[in-house]
């Protein structure tokens, strides 16, 4: 009886087990991941800082896999499309979310 018992539950915990394993994880990131993002957010926010239209302390610069988002405040439209550019042209930038709006 006890061996029926120990039977069960192994094979109970090699199914829990099994799913457990399977479990996707592609919703966080690895620790590479996480530091070629804060890389690229630095590289982005400096070339605001050096570029003299852009004021860099009003676009707010996030990074997720690649993927920058931009959001704030400009004070001209020209400058919303300036910033993209700025953006697309750092090494390491797959694609672009501008919501940056205008005062």
């Amino acid at each position: 009886m006890k061996s029926i018992h120990y039977y069960v539950s192994a094979i109970i915990m090699t199914f829990v087990l099994a799913i457990t394993g399977c479990a996707s994880t592609s919703k966080e990131k690895s620790t590479g991941e996480y530091l070629d993002d804060a890389v690229i957010t630095t590289k982005v926010k400096a070339a605001f800082v050096e570029d003299d239209q852009l004021k860099a302390t009003e676009i707010q610069v996030e990074t997720y896999k690649g993927v920058v988002q931009l959001s704030g405040f400009v004070e001209d439209r020209s400058h919303i499309g300036k910033a993209e550019r700025v953006t697309r042209e750092v090494k390491g930038v797959k694609s672009v979310k501008n919501d940056i709006r205008v005062k």
